[in-house]
């Protein structure tokens, strides 16, 4: 049989099949994947092979293989550093809620959080949230921000959760995908969430207490079926993404809009600092890059990540 894990807690795995079914799962023996050094070798949203056994009138199933993820987010592992803890895998999308104030959003957060992103090849669509709050140099702003991002390529709401703004638009978007949501402490996710589905809010109010007692160390994600056609993964106690390791090198081509024109500068490493003929600095001199995009590439590449590290990236 196959089957999508829906919640993992550590030994046993909630799998449901596309008819609806759902088992409680153990894993086959010593089942580990290759080339993945983790916690956790099956996580919430894989797809899993599975056979089911009856001993003393209760069934349950065997996991005995785990289908390609086409993505999946790690943090290091709490206890051992050289490990990481797959939090889920096959997600489809994140929404990232801004707001301007209140708490306020810096851009190097939310690059920093796009390039972690684009590093898991999942795509990313910031809500402006709070716009009913906002006079006209504030939504002034939201407009400046939403241009920035827009011509980089990714989507940019207004939404208002706690009227209701656009709040379709939002739940549209989300109908036959697998979304999770993020964002500075504050920023509105529960009341997000609450407002696409109210049902779900006793969900997640429990599960986050459940895991205040003592679980600290490991973080079991769950997903839930929302009523119109749409999967939504709810992560208790996670910051947000965790950052990913990655070579100075590479960092540039988690920038959309620097990869695209890396071939045109003269070295093919280049950092886009201070060597000479580089594609990145002309076109920021045109304004074709946004300065502060520039500025949290460099932020990045310097390895200033200490402060972000430590921040509160979920509610």
């Amino acid at each position: 049989m196959t089957g999508i894990v829906y919640k993992s807690t550590g030994s046993w795995y909630t799998v449901k099949t596309n008819l609806g079914a759902v088992y409680q799962c153990r894993i086959k023996g010593k089942f580990r994947l290759k080339g993945i050094k983790s916690t956790n070798p099956i996580a919430v949203g894989d797809v899993v092979d599975f056979e089911l056994e009856t001993k003393n009138d209760t069934t349950t199933g065997v996991i005995n293989s785990i289908h390609d993820r086409k993505n999946y987010i790690v943090r290091k592992s709490v206890n051992l550093s050289k490990q990481t803890h797959i939090i889920a895998s096959n997600i489809d999308q994140v929404f990232l809620l801004v707001t301007i104030d209140n708490p306020p959003t810096f851009t190097t957060f939310i690059d920093r959080f796009l390039v972690t992103a684009e590093a898991y090849s999942i795509k990313t669509i910031l809500l402006f949230n709070k716009i009913d709050t906002y006079n006209e140099t504030t939504l002034d702003e939201v407009r400046y921000l939403a241009h920035i991002y827009r011509k980089i390529g990714y989507e940019c709401i207004g939404i208002s959760a706690e009227t209701g703004k656009n709040v379709d638009k939002v739940k549209a978007l989300m109908v036959d995908k697998v979304s999770m949501f993020a964002g500075h402490s504050g920023v509105g996710k529960s009341t997000l969430v609450n407002a696409i589905e109210p049902e779900l809010d006793l969900k997640t109010k429990a599960i986050s207490t459940q895991h205040s007692q003592g679980q600290h160390t490991t973080t079991f994600a769950e997903m839930f079926d929302l009523s119109f056609g749409a999967k939504i993964i709810d992560t208790p106690g996670i910051k947000g993404f965790g950052i990913v390791d990655m070579d100075k090198e590479e960092v540039g081509d988690y920038f959309p809009e620097f990869f695209e024109l890396k071939q045109e500068c003269k070295f093919n490493n280049c950092l886009h600092k201070e060597e000479p003929k580089c594609a990145v600095k002309e076109a920021l001199e045109r304004d074709d890059v946004s300065f502060s995009r520039y500025r949290s590439y460099l932020q990045i590449l310097e390895g200033e990540d200490e402060h972000y590290r430590t921040d509160n990236w979920d509610e």
